[in-house]
């Protein structure tokens, strides 16, 4: 394993390990992890062992949204500034700076063919990102060969159903401190599932038109998610997960609406959120996948 350390696309300064195998490969797995989360996780362990064992490597780090408060390093003009990140302060659109610098790393490295591997938010960035790509026809999509989304959440409708009737006080709320210029300010507790901004709070509840493509049950189209034409995997699991179908029903709309022909929709029985326990299934499941796309 390596520690390597790169520079997102905006200056923020990152890094994370990667996972070798004993022969040289120029296939990667890069890994986008969720909410509050980091790369130091037993499931990127497991998935990295079975990726090495197929001439596989894996690369996780942690982007500026990990943990919930922490300060990052920017390089501005030269110069290094603290800003506020992790989950409580991140922008979530700023995922793509967090991507793409650890693609252009993964590439400077010598790997030519990347699967984006991602976990709840981490999905949400990479769908984001993608279509970012794909409207600013970047040749670094080139070297995305396939696209590994794990327990992809429909965010704004789980915030709905989280907050209940109170969703559209907290909104008002929410807009009335970044009014008055307090968009740092931490929302009451009962706002989020944990610690949050006003600005981050209004990203995921009223600023969310650019990530708000997985409307399972509520937009048909899944627009954005059509626009994948690399091999696409997602999965779920049908234990406490953040989906408000059941997996099997959910499984079987999203399938049917997703026309890439090199699609792989499936849950994972007996799964929650994290794939606690069902590591070693899932690690099979994304390698098989792999394998099929060669």
């Amino acid at each position: 394993m390596d520690k390597i350390d790169f520079i997102a696309t905006d200056g923020i300064k990152l890094d994370g390990f990667l996972y070798k195998s004993d022969r040289k490969t120029n296939k990667v797995i890069l890994s986008i992890h969720g909410m509050s989360s980091n790369c130091l996780k037993h499931r990127d362990d497991v998935i990295a062992k079975y990726a090495n064992e197929n001439n596989v490597d894996y690369f996780c780090f942690n982007n500026r949204g990990s943990e919930l408060v922490k300060y990052i390093r920017k390089n501005i003009n030269g110069k290094i500034v603290k800003t506020l990140g992790g989950t409580t302060y991140e922008d979530v659109l700023e995922g793509y700076e967090d991507i793409v610098g650890a693609i252009i790393k993964l590439r400077e490295i010598g790997y030519e063919n990347i699967y984006l591997q991602g976990h709840s938010l981490g999905c949400t960035k990479i769908v984001y990102t993608y279509n970012e790509l794909k409207d600013e026809e970047d040749d670094i999509l080139s070297c995305i060969k396939g696209i590994i989304l794990l327990s992809l959440v429909d965010i704004p409708m789980s915030l709905k159903v989280y907050l209940g009737e109170n969703y559209e006080t907290y909104i008002k709320l929410a807009e009335e401190k970044e009014v008055s210029g307090n968009v740092n300010e931490i929302m009451p507790k009962q706002a989020f599932i944990h610690p949050i901004s006003v600005k981050s709070f209004l990203r995921y509840a009223r600023d969310n038109s650019q990530i708000d493509f997985a409307g399972y049950g509520r937009d048909n189209k899944l627009e954005k998610l059509n626009n994948i034409e690399v091999p696409l995997f997602m999965r779920w699991g049908n234990d406490n997960e953040m989906i408000v179908q059941k997996a099997e029903e959910l499984v079987v709309m999203i399938d049917n609406i997703i026309e890439n022909s090199k699609k792989n929709i499936d849950y994972i029985d007996g799964a929650d959120h994290s794939y606690k326990g069902k590591e070693e299934i899932l690690a099979k499941q994304i390698l098989e996948f792999i394998k099929n796309i060669d």
